[in-house]
């Protein structure tokens, strides 16, 4: 027992001095970065956290078109709101390289800021790979040639594309992030603006869908409403790598929250009451809705050929900020000690965490063969643990650091604190509870393994 506690005090110790040391690295090397400007912070957050409207066509058919709408209203105040001003405090509070797990860490200890860490890197393989198939996918559209290992081919070619520019720097990404942003907005205006001028249906009917299984529709819906508006404290990994964080990071996140629920929102409803067709809403609908909406132009749907190109676009988008956010996190894990020590190397030119990029970037390359289907549904496990030990981290923080200097404040005081810790952890619960039988065993394997993992580093280390 006394051998077992000195080992478990020396571990502790070294890993103390390890983040030290590495502090100081960090800090002389991080003068090499190029950081990212509170514009650019706000398209890769945007990328990140929505992309564009494309992926939540599913949600119509399994919860309903009237369901579908009020989701996509409502569970952003019981989500992605309490989790972004929890996310806007911690890191003015703690803005460091590694974000949230570092905050766990600090405010439950070893093995809790562990799983928080592994858990979100794990799960980054499951939805790496596949925006790099669904880009494919839609390339087959244009390109009817492209399968078997072509198929594999092209997918793979994109994710070194997408490395190489990450390897250049969060100033990069955030440029490619800007100008893909940009070409997704225009026809995703242009459509809302046409449908809502060519309103047929009424987009609440029907509330929820005929004969309907009950978990399909508050269970797999609500999944995916989580899975839309997740994200929000992702790019607190990345705190070291924006200019002035503690103004940045607040200011970014009051623009993107509002922006991504009106690029839920306006679409699905402008779609839905122009081209109706509640029942035929699947992947890719939205292209098929703008060529419903635009009609033709010289014998051709204008409007929907646009709007595939800018859904292929949007998996760029979310594969390029995926990369960013995701790949911070072995860095930081390793500069604790908990991963080998060659993940916190940086490129002697961009200053940027190289090896830890190439090494997530070759995994999602492993994995390129597999699309998003059922991969959400175990995914949002690993988000939502997250999450959970994400919004807990400012309860405990606010009890056991209270002389912590905090630029912002979560606003309402005591009540304003139970509200985005509760809201979250509720929110979790009930879209777990409501998972098929896929999500709980897939779900349930995907977040042992991070107790497995972690004692075996500890034993290791011992």
């Amino acid at each position: 027992m006394l051998i077992r506690n000195l080992c478990s005090a020396r571990f502790s110790i070294d890993n103390q001095k390890s983040a030290i040391n590495n502090s100081l690295t960090t800090q002389t090397k991080s003068s090499a970065l190029r950081k990212a400007s509170l514009f650019y912070l706000v398209f890769v957050m945007f990328s990140y956290t929505t992309g564009g409207p494309f992926g939540l066509e599913d949600m119509v058919t399994t919860s309903g078109p009237g369901m579908t709408l009020i989701y996509l209203l409502v569970l952003p105040f019981f989500w992605c709101i309490p989790v972004s001003l929890v996310s806007a405090e911690l890191t003015t509070a703690m803005p460091v390289e590694g974000g949230f797990y570092r905050w766990t860490r600090a405010a439950f200890g070893n093995f809790w800021g562990f799983l928080a860490g592994w858990w979100n890197w794990s799960a980054s393989f499951l939805l790496g790979g596949a925006y790099a198939v669904l880009f494919t996918d839609y390339l087959v559209y244009y390109f009817p040639g492209i399968t078997g290992w072509k198929h594999y081919l092209v997918s793979v070619a994109l994710i070194a594309v997408i490395t190489w520019i990450n390897v250049r720097g969060i100033e990069m990404v955030g440029k490619v992030a800007t100008a893909l942003e940009i070409f997704i907005f225009v026809p995703v205006i242009t459509m809302v603006v046409m449908g809502l001028m060519r309103w047929h249906h009424n987009p609440f009917v029907p509330l929820i869908p005929p004969h309907q299984p009950t978990f399909k529709i508050f269970g797999v819906g609500l999944a995916l409403g989580l899975w839309l508006y997740s994200g929000y404290e992702q790019l607190s990994t990345v705190a070291e790598e924006v200019d002035n964080p503690q103004r940045a990071y607040p200011r970014a996140l009051a623009m993107v929250v509002p922006l991504s629920m009106a690029a839920y929102f306006l679409p699905t409803l402008a779609g839905l009451a122009s081209a109706g067709n509640w029942e035929q809403w699947h992947t890719g609908y939205f292209s098929d809705a703008a060529r419903i909406v635009g009609g033709s132009l010289f014998g051709r749907p204008w409007l929907g050929t646009w709007m595939t190109l800018a859904a292929m676009v949007g998996n760029v988008a979310l594969l390029n900020s995926t990369v960013l956010t995701t790949t911070r996190m072995p860095f930081a894990m390793a500069e604790d000690g908990y991963l080998p020590a060659a993940l916190t190397r940086r490129h002697s030119r961009y200053g940027t965490p190289w090896l830890a990029i190439l090494v997530s970037a070759i995994i999602y390359a492993l994995l390129a063969w597999q699309s998003l289907g059922q991969l959400i549904s175990v995914y949002i496990w690993l988000r939502s643990a997250t999450t959970v030990l994400t919004v807990l981290s400012a309860w405990k923080l606010r009890r056991s650091r209270p002389e912590m200097p905090r630029a912002f404040l979560i606003p309402g005081g005591r009540m304003g604190l139970v509200y985005v810790v509760a809201a979250p952890v509720v929110m979790a619960l009930v879209a777990l509870l409501g998972s098929d039988h896929f999500a709980l065993i897939g779900g349930a394997i995907a977040m042992v393994l991070g107790p497995v993992v972690y004692f075996g580093v500890r034993r290791r280390r011992s």
